[in-house]
């Protein structure tokens, strides 16, 4: 292991970052398959047992505390069983609830998956994304600009309408004026409303929706992560590719191209959450961005060998950089 990537996570564990977004429950149940049903040609689920996991903006909040940096969520939720079940969550992972803001008669999100034999046979979602009131985005901001300093800030935007412009442009303002890294992992096609931002983490159907072109060649990636650079104003851009790696475009005119470290993908659900989350802690413990990338990158490589949404912590990532873990 590089000594620097060695003191870079190491400084984990002084930081203390915020991350706001669209958070959910990601809801499991498990089962098995045995016969199809005779009223219509799907299968019959035995449900055995059932396991609760933090998902979105939630996720990025427990992949941050898991690589051993304090974390602060804000998001909003319901006033039901799902928003009781979403604090209990975040109390078993050590973050703190208090930057929860309660939206009477909008329902907390809830994505429920069937899995029988290690499959997702069907996904359920319970959600409301509708664009959040300004009262609502106001009370976000004000606990938000109360939580104090913070070393970093993220943006995890899985469009469920939190989000709005106002919101965006609040949250960027108060992370520029705490003069700190603000990275966005983006949703919405149009983003010149991240502008402002340090930096941002689509996936590359996310670039390619985001500049209406095809990335099929290093020129058209080329050219997608400097035309998100030049839209933003944002110091670096890393697009992340799945089996293909990841590219970093920084504004100076660098570009790294990282392989996939991945060398058994189980499931992809929430790898774009463990990148932001050991990306951004990377920024906030101060490492260049080429370097929060590669450690993003080794942690990405970790999180897909597992079923559903997963925190990878600081340990893991040790041993990810030295050979160890395969």
């Amino acid at each position: 292991m590089d000594p620097k990537h060695k003191d870079i996570i190491a400084a984990f564990a002084g930081r203390r970052l915020a991350v706001v977004g669209d958070c959910m429950v990601d809801r499991f149940l498990w089962g098995r398959v045995d016969r199809i049903s005779p009223e219509a040609p799907v299968p019959v689920v035995r449900l055995e047992r059932e396991t609760l996991k933090l998902g979105g903006a939630a996720n990025v909040a427990a992949n941050i505390r898991a690589l051993g940096a304090q974390v602060v969520l804000y998001a909003l939720c319901g006033r039901d069983e799902a928003a009781a079940q979403l604090r209990g969550l975040l109390a078993e992972r050590g973050i703190g609830d208090a930057g929860l803001v309660e939206a009477a008669g909008r329902p907390t999100t809830v994505k429920t998956r069937i899995i029988a034999h290690n499959q997702q046979v069907v996904r359920a979602d319970r959600e409301d994304d509708s664009p959040a009131d300004g009262a609502l985005v106001g009370r976000l901001l004000e606990a938000f600009a109360a939580g104090g300093a913070f070393d970093a800030v993220v943006i995890s935007d899985y469009g469920k309408g939190l989000l709005t412009d106002p919101a965006l442009a609040g949250v960027i303002a108060r992370g520029r004026e705490l003069g700190v890294p603000v990275v966005v992992d983006p949703k919405r096609g149009d983003y010149s409303q991240y502008r402002g931002a340090t930096s941002l983490t689509p996936n590359q159907k996310e670039a390619e929706q985001a500049c209406a072109m095809v990335i099929n060649s290093d020129e058209t990636l080329r050219r997608a992560g400097r035309a998100l650079l030049e839209r933003t104003a944002a110091e670096a851009v890393l697009i992340t590719r799945g089996e293909h790696g990841m590219a970093l475009y920084e504004k100076g005119g660098a570009e790294h191209h990282l392989p996939t470290e991945a060398t058994t993908v189980f499931d992809v659900t929430g790898a774009g959450d463990t990148v932001i989350a050991a990306y951004t802690t990377a920024l906030a413990a101060g490492a260049a961005f080429a370097d929060a990338a590669f450690l993003s990158n080794h942690a990405a490589g970790i999180a897909v060998r597992e079923l559903g949404t997963a925190a990878v912590t600081a340990e893991q990532l040790r041993l990810s950089l030295r050979g160890d873990d395969r």
